[in-house]
C-alpha cells in the first residue's frame, strides 16, 4: 500500500481529501501545518506528498524547500494544492521542484489521476530494466502508460537478416533504431581506398543505430549482419518519443549507454594499445560468435578490421597466441583455450 502525506491547514479540506485517498486504497498520514508536515515527512518517508501552499507557520514553498535539501526526502514526489492560479505562483512551485499543481476546488478524479500518474513515473525511474527482449517490451509498456501514448511501440517489429545482409549504409538517413534479438552485426567505417575498420560488434541484447538520430545526421558507419540475425526495429518517431519526458528518458538512456561506453573504450585502445593487445581484445569480443564446438565464426579479414591493422599482422599474432597456448587453430577455425590469459594480454601485453 502506497503511503501519502497530506499537509493541509483547512480541517474540512484535510478530512475530505484524506477520506478520498483512503477510499482509493492509500495509507494516508495528515499534518495540519507545514512544520508538522516536515517532521512527518522525515519520520514516515511517504511515497508522495500532497501539500497546500498558503499555511501558517510554514507555507508549502517552505516545506518543499526544506525537504528538497534533505537527502532522505529530496526524491519524494510533491504535488501542490492551492487556490492561487497566477502563473508566477505556479512557476515558483515548479522551479522549487514540485511535480504537479492542483487548483482548489479540485475534482476527485483529477486528484487521483495526478497521484497515480506521478507514482507510475517514480516507479519507472526506480525500476531497473534488463537489456533483454523481455526487458525492452516491459520498458515500452511502462513508457506507454507514463506518456499516455497508446500507439507507442505499435510499429515495433522483428525483422530477419541473412548473413552478410546490409542493415544500413554510411550516408543513409536514419529511420529506425535497432535492437539485436539474436545473432550479431558488425558496425564499420569505410576508407576511400576501400579499407574498413570495424568499430563495434553488436550482439544479442544490444542497441545500435541511434547516435545519428540524436545528432541529427546521416549514418557515419555501415552495418552488416555477421550471421543470420533477428533485429527488433524501433521507428525513429517512437525512439524520439521516449525522450520527451525525463521520467522515461533516464531509464531509456541507461539501456543505451553501455554501447556508447564500449565504443569510446575501443577508440582509446586503438590509439594506445599494441596490435597484440588489440587482437586479444578482438578475440574476447567475438566469443559470442562461437558455434556449438566452441569455434569462433569470424574471418581473418573481419578480425583485422576490428584490430585496425593488416590481416597479415593479425595472423602473426594469432600464431604467437597458439604457441603460447592461449588459443587453438584448426582448419582456419579459432578456439579460445584461456580467456583469462587473453584478458591479461589486454591489460599487460603479456599473459603473465
Amino acid at each position: 500500500m502506497k503511503k501519502i502525506l497530506l499537509i493541509e491547514d483547512n480541517p474540512d479540506v484535510r478530512e475530505n481529501t484524506s477520506e478520498i485517498l483512503t477510499l482509493a486504497g492509500y495509507d494516508v498520514k495528515t499534518a495540519p501545518n507545514g512544520k508538522v508536515g516536515v517532521d512527518l515527512a522525515q519520520k514516515e518517508q511517504p511515497d508522495l506528498i500532497v501539500c497546500d501552499i498558503m499555511m501558517p507557520e510554514l507555507d508549502g514553498y517552505g516545506v518543499l524547500h526544506i525537504l528538497s535539501k534533505k537527502e532522505e526526502t529530496a526524491g519524494i514526489p510533491f504535488i501542490f494544492l492551492t487556490a492561487k492560479t497566477e502563473k508566477t505562483d505556479i512557476r515558483k512551485g515548479m522551479n522549487l521542484g514540485a511535480d504537479d499543481y492542483l487548483t482548489k476546488p479540485f475534482d476527485d478524479t483529477d486528484l487521483l489521476n495526478a497521484i497515480e500518474a506521478r507514482l507510475r513515473k517514480t516507479a519507472m525511474q526506480q525500476k531497473l530494466y534488463e537489456s533483454t527482449a523481455e526487458g525492452l517490451d516491459t520498458f515500452i509498456r511502462d513508457a506507454r502508460q507514463v506518456l499516455n501514448m497508446k500507439e507507442l511501440g505499435k510499429d515495433k517489429k522483428v525483422k530477419a537478416f541473412k548473413k552478410k545482409s546490409e542493415v544500413f549504409a554510411e550516408g543513409d538517413a536514419p529511420l529506425n533504431v535497432y535492437y539485436v534479438k539474436s545473432g550479431s552485426v558488425k558496425i564499420f567505417k569505410s576508407h576511400p581506398d576501400g579499407k574498413e575498420l570495424i568499430t563495434a560488434l553488436v550482439n544479442a541484447n544490444d542497441f545500435f543505430g541511434f547516435e545519428p538520430i540524436l545528432e541529427g545526421t546521416t549514418y557515419q558507419e555501415s552495418a552488416v549482419a555477421l550471421q543470420d540475425t533477428e533485429l527488433t526495429v524501433i521507428p525513429k518517431s517512437d525512439f524520439l518519443s521516449l525522450f520527451q519526458s525525463p521520467d522515461v528518458s533516464a531509464s531509456f538512456i541507461s539501456l543505451l549507454c553501455k554501447k556508447v561506453a564500449d565504443k569510446e573504450n575501443q577508440l582509446v585502445n586503438l590509439a594506445y594499445n599494441s596490435v597484440r593487445q588489440r587482437t586479444a581484445e578482438a578475440l574476447l569480443k567475438t566469443i559470442q560468435l562461437k558455434d556449438v564446438k566452441e569455434n569462433i565464426q569470424i574471418s581473418r579479414e573481419d578480425l583485422a578490421k576490428m584490430v585496425g591493422t593488416a590481416a597479415e599482422s593479425v595472423i602473426r599474432v594469432l600464431s604467437d597466441f597458439k604457441d603460447e597456448g592461449l588459443i587453438e587453430i584448426e582448419g582456419g577455425k579459432i578456439r579460445i583455450k584461456s580467456q583469462t590469459k587473453l584478458e591479461k594480454v589486454v591489460r599487460w601485453n603479456v599473459a603473465r
